[in-house]
């Protein structure tokens, strides 16, 4: 059940395995369910035929389309080209599906960047977002990066085998150029998605920072009227105690040094 993506050349055919990505929509309030829906295909190249074996897929409202391989096999005029046309159909149908995915993730991520750096700050459920879309990608690499090694095996084993079409050759060749493109694709978007789950943290401490900064700018002015009225709450004589001056004084004491530490705060934007 857990057979990773690969292909085994053997004297009378090759065996290979490899899966499909499908991507859905999870529901709007869900953070936590993949978007990714995978369908593991093993096949049976045989000189005059080609037998596919198909497990349910993870998503049972997800099937995997094998009417795009027969197209695909039409297109390329399979009936002249035999059994390669019919695998070169099927691993361009799976490839696409994995360019699809990338596309999907791709487009996530950045949707991910625009919220990271609102203005009202990051919505809720981000990190949660950022954690899934790190999960699918993972997910991800582990099906298409060893595709290389089947695509590259079964091309080397048409070559040995001294296959009689060769017009095929360019289309491997550019199926495995499609492959590596989709391989450094998903390496790409795994910094790219490690970067945001970084930049949320920092963008974080940073809120953290300028919270901080804010709140001791205004203990700093509170403190002035504790520490005057404090002062002039000693049950010892002060000046201007027992008369009407000393409320005036303590309050313009309290308002000068408050008003002071207030523009200097605001000045260098800590409040």
């Amino acid at each position: 059940p857990k057979e990773r993506t690969k292909a085994t050349v053997y004297h009378s055919h090759t065996f290979f395995t490899v899966y499909a990505i499908d991507v859905v929509d999870p529901p709007a309030d869900d953070d936590v369910s993949s978007t990714l829906v995978k369908h593991r295909i093993s096949g049976f190249v045989l000189p005059r035929g080609l037998i596919t074996v198909r497990l349910p897929s993870e998503n049972d409202r997800v099937e995997f389309d094998i009417g795009a391989e027969s197209d695909r096999f039409d297109e390329l005029g399979g009936q002249q080209h035999g059994v390669g046309a019919l695998v070169h159909a099927l691993l361009d149908v799976v490839v696409d599906g994995h360019f699809d995915a990338v596309q999907a993730l791709d487009d996530a991520i950045e949707g991910l960047e625009d919220e990271l750096f609102e203005e009202t700050g990051p919505p809720k459920g981000l990190q949660r977002r950022t954690f899934r879309l790190r999960k699918d990608l993972v997910e991800l690499r582990r099906v298409v990066l060893p595709m290389r090694e089947v695509v590259g095996a079964i091309q080397h084993r048409r070559l040995d085998a001294a296959e009689t079409s060769p017009e095929l050759d360019p289309l491997y060749a550019d199926l495995y150029d499609h492959v590596l493109r989709a391989s450094e694709w998903t390496e790409s978007l795994r910094d790219m998605v490690t970067t945001v789950f970084e930049t949320n943290l920092s963008l974080q401490d940073a809120r953290l920072n300028t919270v901080m900064k804010k709140l001791t700018g205004w203990a700093a002015i509170i403190a002035v009227p504790t520490a005057v009225t404090g002062w002039y709450g000693q049950n010892v004589p002060y000046p201007g105690f027992g008369q009407p001056v000393g409320v005036l004084v303590s309050a313009a004491v309290i308002l000068g040094i408050a008003t002071t530490l207030y523009a200097v705060f605001r000045r260098k934007n800590w409040i």
